[in-house]
């Protein structure tokens, strides 16, 4: 199966593609730019999900459902939103077909044309803030913290499976607060919250930081992002939390009373991650052989493959195992499908990234003992029947730890710094990766850096010290190292 995969070196962006194909991930559609996410996929998705609405919850978000259809003049409102998406927006302008009079199929019915167009949410700040005002009147009814599931539809030209398609699955959440501070304070949180994700359970380490004006949100006051290296060292932005400000608020009057009984503008964020995370988990750990995924989000955590063909007994140990580490909350798959050789299901396996994989044949229930593989490191070992959950357990643990040392690791290697215009160009094509360069804070080098490079700035970090210099653009004063990168 592996030799069905392109090698990384040789060529990352069909290597990306033919693991997406070969582990089942997803396939093209009928619908240009759109892709059907097969059930391995979604299983991906739903554990991450799982996951992430745990998390919201915990912080005291709830779940709503708002409509996908959106009217037109909604998005008039806002002036810097509108011109964000205005090019990446579906319309419906008819709301019926007909038969086609010469009887070749179905064709629109011309007297069915809208009143208003209706667009096909690109993202859902519009429409829910103007149910928000029939929502909000005082100070009691704050803070609104409100998360929905959902899809959204922004029209691309070029498209890549879970890294950029025209529709891919999201959560968006959008609240509304008494203060700038406490607003201020929830896009923060849900910032640390989608590097607490990312890292305690993708393994994947991130960089967290503001966006630049250039950058930000459009109808956002700041954008924080989420930055992951890839392994071919390009950036991938994994999440972003907004703070809105009173834009939304004052485009669609959404006021309260305050406690002194004075009417206010409500503040707002907005925050969101999309299926794109499952781009970022392929192409962080993956390698020619196949997916890598680390347990916390691997559908099939322990595969056990008896060995060669299953009979009574080995068919009874292998329940009992399986029932063993069930037990203790890991999801297991037993393999006794008598069609597939193991040779083939340790290859199969191999490809759908399954952490660990057990093996049991005659000879090792005669020995009580079974033979263990882990995917992260393709190791295998005899491990002892007794106490086995216990061990696979601790197994799992480790490899979710190592995936996210070895990112980081990788990351390490490969962030660098630039102090001239010069150097930033010789490491950008000679090695790539992340930079950390000064840079004078205006729109202008940002952008004329981009031009020259295609390099872009990814964000100002948060952490990590400040540190006075010149930008490498300019020579202008610069207070502090923004992060560049080349990026999906």
């Amino acid at each position: 199966m592996a030799k069905e995969i392109t090698d990384r070196s040789e060529d990352y962006s069909q290597w990306y593609l033919d693991i997406v194909k070969k582990a089942g991930l997803a396939d093209n559609s009928a619908v240009r730019g759109c892709m059907v996410i097969k059930p391995y996929g979604f299983a991906i998705w739903e554990k991450m999900q799982r996951q992430l609405d745990d998390m919201f919850k915990a912080t005291g978000h709830v779940n709503a459902y708002f409509p996908l259809l959106i009217p037109k003049s909604f998005l008039s409102k806002e002036a810097e939103h509108v011109e964000g998406f205005a090019k990446e927006c579906a319309v419906v302008t008819h709301h019926r077909l007909m038969d086609d009079p010469d009887g070749s199929g179905v064709i629109v019915d011309p007297s069915a044309k809208l009143e208003e167009e209706l667009i096909i949410r690109p993202t859902s700040e519009t429409i829910i803030w103007n149910t928000y005002r029939d929502w909000i009147q005082s100070y009691r009814d704050l803070p609104l913290l409100i998360n929905q599931w959902a899809n959204v539809m922004r029209w691309e030209m070029r498209t890549r499976p879970f890294l950029r398609t025209a529709e891919f699955l999201w959560q968006e959440g959008h609240t509304a607060h008494s203060t700038k501070k406490e607003a201020i304070e929830e896009s923060r949180l849900i910032h640390d919250l989608y590097a607490d994700f990312a890292e305690n359970h993708m393994a994947m380490p991130v960089i967290k930081g503001a966006k630049s004006a250039n950058e930000r949100f459009a109808g956002a006051v700041d954008t924080y992002t989420i930055e992951a290296m890839m392994q071919d060292g390009k950036a991938l932005q994994a999440g972003t939390s907004h703070f809105l400000g009173q834009n939304f608020a004052k485009a669609f009057d959404v006021k309260f009373l305050n406690e002194g009984n004075k009417e206010e503008f409500v503040w707002a964020t907005s925050w969101g991650v999309s299926t794109r995370l499952i781009g970022g988990l392929i192409m962080t750990h993956s390698d020619d052989e196949g997916l890598v995924l680390p347990p916390k989000l691997a559908p099939i955590q322990v595969v056990i493959i008896p060995i060669p063909k299953p009979n009574s007994v080995l068919k009874e140990e292998c329940n009992k195992i399986k029932q063993e580490l069930e037990e203790l909350g890991l999801s297991v798959k037993v393999d006794f499908d008598k069609k597939k050789r193991p040779g083939f299901k340790f290859a199969e396996y191999e490809m759908l990234g399954v952490p660990v994989r057990i093996g049991l044949g005659a000879r090792d229930l005669e020995n009580n003992q079974v033979e263990v593989a882990r995917r992260d490191t393709k190791e295998k070992s005899n491990y002892n029947r007794e106490g086995l959950g216990q061990q696979i357990k601790q197994l799992l643990e480790e490899i979710q730890d190592n995936l996210l040392r070895r990112a980081k690791a990788f990351r390490s290697d490969n962030t660098h710094e630039a102090t001239t215009m010069e150097e930033f160009e010789e490491i950008l094509d000679q090695k790539g990766g992340f930079i950390m360069a000064h840079w004078d804070g205006t729109t202008a080098s940002e952008l004329a850096i981009k031009e020259k490079t295609k390099a872009t700035l990814r964000c100002i970090p948060i952490e990590g010290e400040k540190s006075e210099g010149k930008c490498i653009y300019s020579g202008e004063k610069s207070l502090q190292k923004v992060l560049f990168a080349r990026a999906y």
